[in-house]
């Protein structure tokens, strides 16, 4: 406990880690009640993939602008512009909702206004982690953050749907409080020996490009975010869990929440047992075995016919998916400069969003073909051999960092 208490008895990383906590679950509950409200106006499932799409797309259009932007401006002050256009949009949200003219434009709108703000805020807000803590102390302090977002990946979906019963502005109000605090918590936050960035990146055209250069460059960032994308894309049983529960584990909404909680519980354990420890996980084979591990757990989801296994191998699945996030967060924030730091964290979230939306739209489709389990254990099988290749493809990745020359 002695390495959590150091993290935590630093003010700037917990207000970071608060800020965490507070936008990533006022998201969460938006997009529960958004969804909700919108498939209530008319009953179509094309409205809801419609609102995945969009709620994805600015990530898609804007990432070499907002990477551009986190390392050019003040980082903590475009966080808080973010998190203020949040805010008003929540707020438009609920006045629209009381007065009873919410319809579906305004939410596809708003929701894609609210991905803009998300596409400039994460790169900025996590390019700032690194000038918070000690540099030994950073694979722990990425842990906590990651812990952070599991954290609000299962309490907001849960507190948002409490917060629909009484009506959708109370969970709309709610979710600009959280936005708020988010803003507060990052107004407060003071850096050490801060770079002022908008004296190292000039405002070039080529210098939109600059992260993509850099991982080009860097094997071993560009290996670790390719590894994780294509396992993910392929690994993914997220989107067939409705399919499984009705027609193969034959359970209801309960066994459903079971099964849609169980991979964030396996995070989160995995996340703080690794925020505790002293040494840094980005040595020798770690990610290859993570993600080695990631498909094994699918396989045996993808076989399983009982749902207390299933949540076993689904919280497996979580625990080995966030050794690889750590592991990768870790390489990203340490062996990147900070004058492009902001346009390689924007890359690495929209390999993470492209992982996420595409691998269920991939989980669809083969199992249109397949049928869930094919789906799902074909997928398993392709992430052992994602992990294969890479391993023959990037050795760099099979050294530790200090070993490697850069």
């Amino acid at each position: 406990m002695p390495i959590l208490h150091s993290l935590w008895s630093l003010p700037a990383y917990r207000r970071f880690w608060l800020t965490r906590v507070a936008t990533i679950m006022a998201l969460q509950m938006l997009l529960v009640g958004l969804s909700w409200q919108l498939y209530s106006l008319h009953h179509r499932a094309l409205d809801l993939a419609l609102l995945g799409l969009i709620s994805y797309l600015p990530l898609v259009l804007l990432v070499l602008v907002s990477g551009h932007a986190a390392d050019r401006f003040d980082r903590r002050r475009l966080a808080m512009l973010c998190q203020a256009m949040a805010c008003v949009i929540a707020l438009l949200l609920a006045w629209w909702a009381w007065q009873g003219t919410l319809g579906r434009a305004h939410i596809l709108i708003l929701v894609f206004f609210l991905g803009c703000a998300k596409a400039f805020e994460a790169p900025a807000l996590a390019s700032l982690l690194p000038g918070l803590v000690p540099a030994p102390q950073l694979a722990q302090a990425l842990s906590g953050s990651s812990a952070a977002m599991q954290v609000a990946v299962i309490i907001g979906p849960v507190l948002g749907g409490l917060l629909y019963q009484p009506g959708p502005p109370v969970l709309y109000v709610g979710a600009s409080l959280l936005y708020l605090l988010a803003l507060l918590n990052v107004k407060q936050i003071h850096l050490p020996d801060k770079i002022t960035v908008a004296q190292t990146v000039p405002d070039a055209p080529q210098q939109l490009l600059a992260g993509i250069h850099f991982i080009r460059q860097h094997r071993r960032i560009l290996g670790t975010l390719s590894l994780d994308l294509f396992a993910v894309l392929l690994g993914g049983a997220t989107a067939l869990l409705p399919m499984y529960a009705q027609d193969i584990l034959h359970t209801g909404t309960a066994g459903m929440g079971l099964l849609r909680a169980a991979p964030a519980f396996g995070a989160l354990g995995t996340a703080i047992f690794l925020h505790q420890q002293h040494s840094p996980l980005t040595k020798n084979n770690t990610m290859f075995m993570a993600v080695a591990g990631f498909g094994v757990f699918t396989i045996i989801f993808g076989l399983s016919a009982h749902l207390w296994l299933s949540c076993l191998a689904l919280a497996g699945a979580g625990a080995s998916d966030m050794i690889s996030v750590v592991v990768r967060s870790t390489l990203v924030q340490t062996e990147t400069p900070d004058v492009v730091r902001g346009r390689v964290n924007a890359i690495n979230f929209l390999f993470i969003g492209t992982s996420n939306q595409l691998g269920e739209f991939e989980s669809g489709l083969t199992a249109a073909w397949l049928g869930p389990v094919g789906a799902v254990v074909l997928g398993g099988i392709g992430s052992l051999l994602i992990a294969l290749l890479w391993w023959h493809w990037f050795p760099e990745l099979r050294t530790p960092p200090e070993n490697h020359a850069r």
